[in-house]
């Protein structure tokens, strides 16, 4: 049964799924119909507030990208390729390497979900071309799934990102709600409840859902796309620049230097955001890396990866503007709390977080828009703060699995397309569904 229903998706997503930039671009035009039609934003209003929010996201699609890339040449070292290539020998069989990827970014995805996204998208090559030689033949596409599936538990770990704003003492809300701690938000049992419950099922749905052998596809030779790079240092006659370029410790030297700094940084309460996350990464790359010329190539090979990134968010940006500043998001919003009361607010927040995630794809862009009106109406319904605030972060990472912006960078590394991997990523949508739903409405 199983089986049969992944199948109908992955003819759907064959004939019907379009490039990740299509997708934003038409979320931009029906937003803008909508906000027309909608509100009292004429067409010039709402272009000039698309163009307005355009670039409002700049320094945070800096930090992904920064994020994605660095994490990328990290994982692409020799001291982690070859932890990597190790771990890949552990996989007996396709349904091990199934379970165990979706595992692993599930674990490192609560940790960071930059770090969750990233190193299980790598992994998934190696594991492939492992067992392609050892004679395991892997689905390539449902084992590039399980990578990506397995993150969504991200923003329930240590970078959750509306938990830490709310938890933050000045954030912008903290005048109506004071500060909510961790323990009642990431760290409730609730919420850790959760997190177990889709780390068990998961894995097991998803594993069952791989093809019979006849339908089985292997990783692509082509999709050899970002392979480390070895500069070659033996056997030819340098110039002294190119011996300082090839010299590991130039890259010492600044790694350590960097490395100083982080240990302080941390030993004296500094939190792990994006900035220091990425700087955690500069310092590891650099202390791993042959040389600078090495780490450079490898930051090239890094650099497609996260280049997409560089058109998708600002349009992404630029949905959220015209939302924000037409009223539309407050309109749509405003229509679940209508229909809410203080026992069925938390679950309609779900559902309007996961649907506006369709059109703002960052949990703060989102918290920002609906936040404020969340919790005014937590207060007025006398409802439960901290759950609707994790309504909003669980609602907002559930349509992640089919949102297709964070699945761009991993698309990348394996080298498919988003209709590749969507029946999957459709099917972990469903049986998430199901756990948030079950959370929501009865505990």
């Amino acid at each position: 049964m199983l089986r049969i229903m992944t199948g109908f998706f992955v003819r759907l997503a064959e004939r019907w799924m379009p490039d990740p930039l299509v997708i934003a671009i038409a979320l931009t035009m029906i937003c803008f119909a909508a906000a027309v039609a909608f509100t009292p934003f004429g067409v010039t209003q709402t272009i000039d507030a698309w163009g307005e929010g355009y670039w409002s996201l700049l320094r945070f699609t800096a930090q992904m990208i920064l994020i994605l890339a660095l994490g990328h040449v990290v994982a692409h070292t020799r001291p982690v390729n070859k932890v990597l290539i190790r771990m890949a020998g552990l996989v007996t069989s396709a349904r091990v390497a199934y379970i165990a990827l979706t595992l692993l970014a599930a674990c490192l995805a609560l940790i960071s979900w930059g770090i969750g996204l990233i190193v299980p998208a790598v992994l998934s090559r190696i594991i492939a071309e492992d067992c392609r030689e050892r004679g395991i033949r892997i689905h390539f596409p449902l084992l590039v799934a399980c990578a990506y599936s397995g993150s969504v538990v991200g923003m329930q770990g240590l970078s959750a990102s509306i938990p830490l704003i709310l938890n933050t003492p000045d954030h912008f809300l903290v005048e109506k709600i004071g500060l909510i701690g961790l323990e009642n938000t990431i760290f409730s049992p609730w919420s850790i409840a959760i997190v177990i419950t889709i780390m068990i099922f998961l894995p097991l749905v998803l594993s069952s859902a791989a093809p019979a052998d006849a339908d089985i596809v292997e990783m692509p030779r082509s999709a050899d796309i970002a392979e480390e790079v070895a500069t070659p240092t033996s056997g030819i006659q340098m110039t002294p620049s190119q011996k300082l370029e090839n010299a590991r410790l130039i890259t010492l030297a600044l790694g350590a230097f960097g490395a100083f700094y982080v240990i302080r940084y941390f030993a004296y309460g500094g939190s792990l955001n994006l900035n220091s996350l990425n700087m955690v990464f500069v310092v590891l790359g650099l202390l791993f890396a042959d040389s600078s010329r090495h780490y450079i190539d490898l930051l090239c090979n890094a650099a497609k990866i996260a280049g997409p990134f560089l058109i998708q968010y600002p349009l992404y940006a630029g949905l959220m503007g015209m939302m924000a500043a037409s009223g539309l998001a407050e309109l749509f919003v405003s229509g679940f709390v209508s229909i809410s009361t203080a026992e069925t607010l938390p679950i309609w927040t779900f559902f309007s977080a996961a649907l506006l995630n369709i059109f703002i794809p960052s949990a703060g862009g989102q918290w920002a828009v609906q936040g404020p009106i969340m919790t005014e109406a937590a207060i007025q319904l006398g409802a439960d703060i901290p759950r609707v605030a994790m309504a909003v972060t669980i609602g907002e990472v559930w349509t992640n699995s089919i949102q297709p912006l964070y699945a761009v960078p991993v698309l990348a590394i394996a080298g498919l397309h988003i209709r590749d991997i969507m029946a999957y990523t459709v099917l972990a949508l469903m049986v998430n569904g199901v756990i948030y739903i079950i959370a929501l409405t009865l505990f």
